[in-house]
């Protein structure tokens, strides 16, 4: 009883009732407003033409359009309304000042040696295209002097990241989408605090969407009084209007600019599994060494600077690239943010580049298969063109309505000659792409519309790497523990599924 009383008094309860609450009041205003007299009725059809209009035109990426187009076409009196409401994909304008204001005098700061592009260019074209675009676009450099290693799943990698913290001397940087009390950020939390009590400068970012169920309301503040400079972005509040779709998805981890952590952990008990949530918890990610370092510092300070209204100074906190003159690596890093400030959607070209110049094999991990158009057809001519494409997705979901869209998309791939797997044992976190034997992304990025467009993240570009066959280790290691989907169980899917999940899959970009 004392649980499910604490529910209903839980901040998310609480936030959501609130909102449906004003969107009631709103629409039964709209309906009677439209009975009192004819030309309001009319006013409210014209504004939902005019809406339909608007987002037949509107540059950008079509599927968010049409998904609002359908609402409004199906919901003539009350789609103008709710678009005007929800529909704007609106960034703080701070952060969007903030976020320029890094690109026109920040950058700087994380120059690209061009000879590292001239000797990728010389070593193989293709991939350098890819590093090229990274480098000249988000503004992210390539890199050498650094290692990389590479965790297969949350266990391996805690136990790495504590040790790591530990030693820190000057700073540590954590920037997490969820946080959840429990054995993980307990045993986390209490370094922090040791760290705090030496003189290390702890900072925490974390998002207050993905927190709101499992961080109490004020945590921030508590944890601000035990030393910790901890900041929320995007935070929710009881509004109707929603001014901002964008999540703070990127898991980073800055330990004194030397070591740094990414990829698709948060920090919850179910990722080191110790808990059993969704079955076992299979997720990656990746620890850097050396010069790489210094673009996830930027990344993080770019937030930081935004949350405290100050601008940081990054050469502060930046290495001199000779202390990683020992490290010598042959391969090619790159760190990389996706953000919805600009219009380069970062995440998803470098998902499609890395698709299109795979030559033998590529194979993808995701806990969302939400392709847009494109990045079917290039999964599919890929198959047709001989490559080796295999994807690998959750057999039990975190998210059915998500995971019915996920097997929307089976048929026709399967069809195409791309092979799908689901991981038997649980829920695959993993956000990982790797191809040819020679090149590897990992980072927090989903194959799905609101990773693409919607949320902020961050990953890893490696080239030539001995990460890169461990990865390839790892999926096909992981294979065998996997239902392999085959075209004949497809079409055995009934109609009513299929129709529902068609309508799901319509919808997916609202979801």
């Amino acid at each position: 009883m004392r649980r499910l009383l604490n529910f209903l008094l839980s901040r998310v309860v609480l936030i959501s009732l609130l909102i449906l609450l004003q969107l009631v009041m709103v629409l039964v205003l709209v309906v009677w407003v439209s009975s009192y007299a004819f030309r309001y009725y009319l006013l409210l059809l014209i504004l939902s033409s005019i809406l339909v209009i608007y987002l037949i035109q509107k540059r950008g990426n079509p599927t968010y359009s049409q998904a609002w187009i359908i609402v409004l076409l199906v919901f003539p009196l009350f789609g103008g309304v709710i678009y005007l409401l929800f529909g704007n994909k609106r960034v703080p304008k701070a952060l969007m000042r903030q976020a320029h204001q890094f690109d026109d005098e920040e950058t700087p700061v994380l120059t690209q040696q061009e000879s590292i592009l001239a000797a990728l260019k010389e070593k193989d074209a293709t991939v350098a295209k890819q590093f090229h675009y990274v480098s000249r676009y988000p503004g992210y450099p390539v890199y050498q002097h650094t290692r990389v290693e590479y965790f297969p799943s949350g266990e391996e990698m805690f136990a790495v990241l504590l040790d790591k913290l530990k030693s820190a001397k000057r700073y540590i940087f954590l920037e997490f989408f969820i946080i959840w009390e429990g054995v993980m950020w307990e045993q986390i939390l209490e370094i922090l605090l040791a760290k705090v009590k030496e003189g290390v400068d702890v900072r925490l970012i974390y998002d207050d969407a993905g927190c709101i169920s499992t961080l109490p309301d004020g945590y921030d503040e508590r944890l601000r009084r035990l030393g910790i400079h901890c900041y929320i972005f995007n935070k929710v509040r009881a509004r109707l209007m929603v001014q901002m779709n964008n999540r703070d998805h990127r898991k980073i981890c800055v330990i004194d600019g030397q070591t740094g952590f990414l990829g698709g952990m948060n920090v919850g008990d179910e990722y080191i599994n110790v808990i059993d949530r969704f079955g076992h918890w299979k997720d990656a990610a990746v620890m850097l060494e050396g010069e790489a370092v210094d673009s996830l510092t930027v990344m993080f300070l770019q937030f930081y600077s935004f949350l405290i209204g100050k601008r940081e100074i990054y050469e502060d906190y930046l290495q001199d690239p000779f202390h990683f003159a020992n490290i010598h690596h042959e391969g090619y890093v790159q760190p990389y943010s996706d953000t919805p400030t600009d219009n380069e959607d970062v995440g998803e070209t470098m998902h499609l580049n890395m698709i299109n110049q795979a030559k033998h094999y590529i194979y993808i991990m995701t806990p969302y298969l939400v392709p847009s158009y494109d990045m079917v057809k290039a999964l599919t001519i890929a198959a047709k063109d001989g490559v080796d494409v295999r994807i690998m997705v959750p057999h039990i979901p975190d998210k059915w309505y998500v995971h019915e869209v996920t097997r929307s998309h089976y048929q026709d791939l399967t069809q195409a000659g791309i092979r799908i797997f689901e991981y038997l044992p649980g829920f695959l976190h993993s956000k990982i792409f790797v191809c040819d034997n020679q090149l590897a992304i990992c980072g927090s990025t989903n194959m799905d519309y609101r990773s693409y467009y919607l949320n902020y993240e961050c990953g890893v570009m490696f080239y030539d790497d001995p990460a890169i066959l461990k990865i390839c280790d790892d999926f096909l290691k992981t294979q065998t523990e996997c239902l392999e989907i085959t075209l004949a169980s497809c079409k055995k899917t009934g109609i009513v599924r299929r129709v529902a999940r068609a309508v799901l899959g319509l919808l997916s970009p609202l979801l």
